[in-house]
């Protein structure tokens, strides 16, 4: 298939009317609700645009840690991850290419639960970097943008 056109994986579809924030968030068959916090103006409706990110982000670096432990037979018995988002100034960050401006940080923090060895640990916080979510936002994103007609 050619690169502009939508494969066949189930793809997101977002509406909102043009007086707030709010939006419903349609993916395959599942329905969310995508809203901003009341300080920023939202109505409080649903989780912000950076919320589903971190969500995305934590779900598949939990998913990808517990794939992994249980194609070793490690006794993982549970992953919780958490996330903040923030953005920081630039020069604050040492180990950054960009050198001004403000960047985005995501603090992520995973807890291993069951007995599990210091070096199964060791690589299941390594593999949580090999998420595919994890390998998307840190690399170079294109993302293409065009109006459709009719509506």
């Amino acid at each position: 298939m050619g690169d502009d056109k939508i494969n066949n994986l189930p793809h997101a579809i977002v509406r909102g009317g043009a007086t707030g924030f709010a939006q419903k968030i349609q993916i395959g068959s599942h329905h969310l609700t995508g809203d901003e916090p009341v300080s920023f103006g939202g109505t409080d409706t649903g989780p912000s645009p950076y919320d589903l990110l971190l969500a995305a982000l934590g779900g598949f670096t939990s998913m990808t840690i517990s794939l992994y432990a249980r194609q070793k037979r490690w006794p993982l018995e549970e992953v919780t991850v958490s996330l903040s988002h923030s953005k920081i100034y630039a020069v604050d960050c040492a180990d950054c290419e960009t050198r001004e401006g403000k960047i985005d940080r995501i603090e992520r923090e995973i807890q291993l639960s069951g007995l599990l060895t210091s070096e199964q640990r060791s690589k299941l916080m390594e593999i949580a970097d090999k998420c595919p979510v994890h390998r998307t936002l840190t690399s170079e994103i294109s993302i293409r943008t065009k109006e459709k007609a009719g509506g």
